[in-house]
């Protein structure tokens, strides 16, 4: 994709598959992490232009700055530089426990090494939910992912949900230290603010306009840009 969305991704609805189970696991427990309060209306005003101006120097305080969704990538796949992979993935309402989407990455092959891998695939994902979503009020995301060789402190990540311009959610978790050479599981929890009914049907009926940025750092350095955006018209 090169950040210009050039190939299309694939709709998620509900996937699932295995991983590569030669890490090991950190701790025996799930870490449960909560959002951090993060008002952004009070940070200083930053365009996506200024923040590639600053080429590889961009801090979690600047992203803050956002007002809209970028159109670009603000960092490069190489500047991974702590082989973070995210591997399995599952959203569930924690109301209730229902499982609403899990997908994991198949497990690697030897035919791959040597070929010609874009490094850009898994940045953008589209999801499509049904209305019934966005009447959720908390709603939990296990992540489960591995690091390279690198111990990784202050592990962060920043994740803004747009609808055709306007800010809805600014989430902010920290990872804290993952050591080299571990697969590591968490669950974030979302909790969403109540929607009044007319942006409710005005998000079902522009599916794909509500976008999101998730901005990963490690020691205050942006080291990840992943995208994504949201239908909620699924079974209409």
């Amino acid at each position: 994709m090169n950040g210009s969305r050039s190939k299309p991704a694939p709709t998620l609805n509900n996937a699932q598959g295995d991983v590569d189970p030669d890490r090991k696991t950190v701790g025996g427990m799930l870490k449960k992490l909560k959002s951090k309060r993060s008002q952004s209306e009070k940070w200083p005003v930053v365009t996506e232009d200024e923040l590639k101006a600053l080429g590889k120097d961009i801090s979690a305080d600047k992203v803050l700055g956002l007002r809209d969704v970028t159109e670009d990538y603000l960092c490069k796949p190489e500047d991974n530089i702590y082989n973070i992979d995210f591997t399995r993935f599952k959203i569930r309402d924690l109301e209730t426990g229902t499982v609403l989407f899990e997908i994991a990455k198949p497990p690697s092959s030897g035919e791959e090494e040597g070929a010609d891998i874009d490094l850009s695939a898994g940045r953008f994902v589209r999801y499509q939910f049904t209305p019934a979503f966005l009447k959720l009020r908390t709603v939990g995301a296990t992540v489960e992912f591995t690091v390279g060789n690198r111990p990784i402190n202050n592990f962060r990540m920043i994740e803004r949900h747009y609808f055709q311009g306007r800010l809805l959610k600014n989430f902010d978790f920290d990872f804290g230290f993952c050591i080299p050479n571990s697969r590591n599981t968490c669950e974030h929890i979302y909790e969403f603010p109540q929607l009044p009914e007319d942006l409710i049907r005005q998000m079902v009926e522009h599916p794909y306009e509500t976008r999101s940025d998730s901005f990963y750092f490690v020691d205050n350095k942006l080291i990840m840009h992943n995208k994504a955006d949201y239908a909620y018209n699924g079974g209409l």
